[in-house]
């Protein structure tokens, strides 16, 4: 699957995105090493906190359904917005957990282009390992 279908999914699912506090849909579609494709919304709560973003959803979903750390081949992240839609700095941070820091992260914008970035050049400074 290139970046072009993955994006199309990530953009299809935009439509099942729960966003009725900011109304600012959001979707990912996560391309998995087996060709699976798990798709994600953000999901909204009136308490803000308990809401959950689209990349979470998707990876979530994926460690639910038995894939492990290292099965994630790329994300596409997609939105109507002018610029580019990057994950939030939690969702940088759980893709860090369990993909590669050379997967493609791909985003779109509300014109449709994608760029693409690697999860390294998406989140430089990583926090990956718990030292005492």
């Amino acid at each position: 699957m290139n970046k072009e279908q993955l994006m199309e999914q990530a953009r299809k699912t935009l439509e099942n995105a729960y966003a009725p506090y900011s109304e600012f849909p959001v979707g990912a579609a996560l391309l998995l090493k087996d060709g699976t494709v798990i798709n994600g919304v953000n999901v909204e709560n009136v308490s803000f906190g308990a809401t959950n973003c689209a990349e979470r959803t998707a990876i979530f979903t994926a460690i639910a359904n038995g894939y492990k750390k290292g099965d994630f081949q790329a994300i596409a992240v997609a939105g109507d917005t002018e610029d580019y839609l990057p994950p939030c700095s939690i969702c940088r941070q759980v893709l860090a957990e369990f993909c590669s820091p050379e997967m493609p992260v791909y985003l779109t914008n509300g014109k449709k282009e994608i760029l693409e970035l690697t999860l390294r050049e998406l989140l430089p400074y990583a926090f990956t390992e718990l030292e005492m």
